[in-house]
């Protein structure tokens, strides 16, 4: 049986997560040094088979049969609540809108988290999270 290459493992375990699933070195530590997966992670983003979405993140991007596109921004985010223990909630404009309190559709998708501020590039999109208190 022959074994894997760090890039195609790291391709594997990519496309077994959900849409929006967040990779991070410190998985695939396992499986080579740190610089290894640095590199293999730097490389699939270049190839466009991961998505860099902040420094030390990346997700899987979704094809169909239009394409390939960056995943959903709230499944991302949620994803990278639940792999910090963060709580992550939709910020004011956001949530009203999906509430159907207003019509007006927010320019920039903004949360609010418990973690620390961070910004994430999905595609040509941006998302903010925000540092918020409990």
């Amino acid at each position: 049986m022959m074994m894997a290459t760090l890039p195609e493992s790291i391709v594997l375990h990519a496309k077994s997560l959900p849409e929006g699933g967040v990779l991070s070195p410190k998985e695939f530590l396992h499986l080579g040094s740190r610089a290894a997966v640095d590199q293999a992670l730097s490389r699939l983003t270049n190839e466009g088979k991961l998505l860099r979405v902040a420094r030390g993140t990346c997700v899987t991007p979704v094809s169909s049969r239009f394409g390939t596109r960056a995943p959903a921004p709230e499944k991302v985010v949620n994803a990278l609540a639940a792999q910090n223990g963060e709580v992550v909630t939709p910020h004011g404009a956001n949530a009203a809108n999906a509430v159907g309190l207003t019509r007006q559709v927010p320019i920039r998708e903004a949360y609010l988290t418990s973690g620390r501020t961070r910004k994430l590039k999905l595609g040509r999109s941006e998302v903010m999270v925000k540092h918020a208190p409990h």
